[in-house]
């Protein structure tokens, strides 16, 4: 996450930080966010980030944006907010996650319907283009700030 927000800072971007009290004490808040809020809990972090973001883009990465990128997902599906999901899949780094999905699909666990809201691209530019382009014109103010 920070070298997104300095990549963010980099080229002009607004980063906002949103990080629970628990790590503020386990690690430093990053100190290049323009806007930085400290929550009570991950599910206060959340759900703040979901409501201030115009679009979801997973990058490679562990546990948490696994969570992070499958509660979005569920959220997109259940109608909860029509924002558009990416998955970055970064030198295939997602190709056995894809081909696990592949298969819940195939054994009826999911519908073609849920696959078809994830955009996987393996070229950030023209996946971000791609998710920008499929944001409702309610929200079409789009920033590409930072939200860590």
């Amino acid at each position: 996450m920070g070298i997104v927000a300095e990549a963010t800072r980099l080229a002009g971007g607004r980063v906002v930080g949103v990080i629970p009290q628990t790590l503020v004490d386990k690690e430093k808040a990053n100190p290049l966010c323009d806007e930085l809020h400290i929550v009570d809990t991950m599910h206060a972090r959340k759900a703040m980030m979901a409501e201030r973001s115009d679009l979801f883009l997973a990058l490679p990465g562990g546990i948490g944006t696994f969570e992070e990128l499958f509660e979005v997902w569920t959220w997109r599906q259940l109608g909860y907010h029509d924002k558009p999901l990416g998955l970055l899949n970064v030198a295939g780094y997602y190709d056995s996650l894809l081909t696990f999905l592949q298969t819940s699909v195939r054994e009826g666990f999911m519908g073609d319907w849920q696959m078809e809201l994830l955009h996987i691209g393996l070229d950030s530019h023209l996946l971000l283009e791609n998710l920008l382009r499929s944001i409702r014109p309610a929200t079409a103010q789009v920033s590409l700030s930072s939200v860590i």
